[in-house]
């Protein structure tokens, strides 16, 4: 921030209500608000769908002849008849790749051009990826075509949790967060059941129409961000108080001078003038060599953050859901005891759909970090099991109805724990003074593991390659364990906080007694903000007034 831009940071601070009162730092919402908060996670749909129609698409018998040139003959050959693994492997790992450098570029474009327009861009640059793979007639083109969507794919993902972290209301942030996983499944089921719809044409259309059913997503998602509102965070990292006044004041529903907006405001501006004291960013590799200060050893450090927002997104990869989503269909076909593996990959992306919103509510009653630790338990537990029956087995019809269950029970865990709580975790983690470039990186992670996931399992359960089939789960259990324990041992829990309260308190405790931490005094007292007159909720002449009569006088529909 230059000189100019505190000058007018300052100035503007100097005429904002603030408050002492930690209870009064959140403006209430109307329903309204709400509804445009639950919007955002809109751009869930299309991630979802586009890592979830590659599964379908490559087990597709006019795809395998069309992209291979094997006769109709080889179809009796169920090892013969496929794509080859290698080049599944690519086809399916470029998006991913692609999505790793898009987050990391959308992490610099958030900060430099806003939250919204970010978004709205990569949308545009997805829609490129769509057209590509529509026209594709060949490996190469839709392998081409994929790549570019990563990069929209990458900064619709990176941006859209950042943006929603910072518009949500404190109370229902990790619901609405959530709801971003929970459309990301709806993503992988539309594109299930449009693959299933389409998957005995004998035409271009078997794989045309469900790539370019993807395109609409991103139109809707894209137009409908035009009419809303700029993150205020994002306005007050650029000194522009009125902008960012105006911004939450539609955010919350209330009149841009009322008295919960002004303490709202007047909060975040004294958060990230806390930020800006403590650690000054003057160029632009020192903005991005900020999100590695500080000791290892310190909870709070910019350092053990950035470790911990990469490592979570890393260990939800790790999970081995991916494995099921891309490559499910491949697999049930192996067991070859399944006569419709369309069907039985589809179940499973039913669960998924149906499993997450169980985390609306569990994530805010029982908190980020209750859901993380049990849910790697629940699915350890699934997973081995598994594992156990295809060692011990022939995998017969009963022991495959058995194995099949239990896939479902650990998608379930997975579904309503580890897929929406990763989201929310990266989103409330990082301070404003490096939270778009934390969340970049977090989200690279998660998607720089996706493509080295993608690349190794047609190999691990290829039957060209190592052939481990059911024994693969022996890997994703024992990851899994892995994800217990760091879940226990170094997550935070951040429900029902600010953004700027859990700051403070990764300042004050550690990851096993946050769940009892409770903030005694804001960070507009500790920066001088609050006189007397400040800190008490009064009306815009300086009379007094209770929290309910200002809370009537702010707005009428609050909820």
């Amino acid at each position: 921030m230059d000189s100019k831009t505190k000058t007018a940071d300052k100035t503007a601070t100097a005429t904002l209500r603030a408050t002492a009162d930690v209870n009064r730092i959140e403006a209430p919402v109307t329903i309204k608000a709400y509804f445009m908060c639950a919007f955002a996670a809109f751009g869930g749909i299309f991630f979802g769908y586009d890592s979830g129609y590659i599964n379908g698409v490559l087990a597709m018998n006019y795809v395998i002849a069309q992209f291979t040139g094997l006769p109709e003959s080889a179809k009796a050959d169920k090892g013969l008849w496929m794509i080859p693994a290698g080049q599944q492997s690519l086809i399916v790992s470029i998006l991913s790749a692609g999505t790793f450098i898009g987050a990391l570029f959308a992490g610099d474009l958030a900060d430099r051009m806003g939250r919204k327009i970010t978004i709205i861009s990569s949308c545009g640059l997805f829609l490129a990826g769509v057209a590509m793979q529509i026209a594709a007639e060949n490996f190469k083109l839709l392998t081409a075509g994929r790549a570019i969507a990563g990069l929209g794919v990458g900064g619709v993902s990176c941006t859209i949790i950042l943006y929603m972290s910072e518009i949500a209301p404190r109370k229902i942030r990790g619901a609405l967060v959530a709801s971003y996983q929970f459309c990301i499944t709806l993503g992988l089921l539309a594109a299930s059941v449009a693959c299933y719809l389409t998957q005995n044409r004998n035409d271009s259309g078997s794989y045309r129409i469900p790539i370019g059913l993807q395109g609409v997503w991103a139109i809707i998602l894209a137009v409908g961000l035009m009419f809303f509102p700029e993150s205020p965070r994002y306005h007050v990292m650029h000194g522009n108080i009125d902008k960012a006044k105006q911004c939450l004041a539609k955010l919350r529903g209330q009149e841009v001078d009322s008295p919960f907006i002004q303490e709202e405001l007047a909060e975040i501006v004294a958060n990230h003038e806390h930020e800006t004291n403590l650690m000054p960013s003057t160029t632009y590799l020192s903005s991005w060599a900020n999100c590695f200060k500080g000791g290892i050893r310190k909870s709070n450090s910019n350092l053990r953050r950035t470790i911990l927002g990469t490592s979570l997104q890393m260990m939800q990869q790790w999970t081995g859901v991916n494995f099921v989503f891309y490559f499910g269909t491949t697999f049930f076909t192996n067991l070859g005891t399944i006569q419709d593996p369309f069907l039985i990959s589809m179940v499973t992306t039913l669960v998924n759909v149906c499993s997450t919103p169980i985390s609306f509510w569990t994530v805010e009653r029982y908190g980020r970090r209750a859901l993380l630790i049990w849910g790697a338990l629940g699915m350890v537990v699934c997973q081995f099991i598994v594992a156990i029956i295809g060692t011990a087995t022939q995998g017969g019809p009963a022991e495959t109805k058995v194995m099949i269950a239990f896939i479902c029970i650990y998608i379930f865990f997975f579904a309503s724990t580890w897929g929406p709580g990763a989201w929310v975790v990266i989103g409330e983690i990082f301070p404003i003074s490096i939270r778009s470039r934390g969340v970049a990186l977090s989200t690279a992670s998660n998607w720089l593991w996706n493509c080295i996931i993608a690349l190794i399992t047609p190999c691990l359960v290829g039957k060209d390659r190592a052939n481990l089939g059911a024994k693969v789960f022996w890997i994703w259990g024992s990851l899994c364990f892995g994800c217990f324990l760091y879940s226990y041992f170094l997550v935070f829990e951040t429900k029902g906080l600010s953004l700027e309260q859990v700051d403070q308190m990764m300042e004050e405790t550690n990851p096993r007694h946050s769940k009892n931490w409770k903030p005694t005094t804001t960070f507009a007292s500790q920066m001088g903000m609050t006189g007397d007159k400040a800190s008490d909720p009064t009306t815009g002449n300086g009379e007094n007034m209770s929290d309910e009569d200002a809370s009537r006088k702010a707005s009428g529909s609050q909820v």
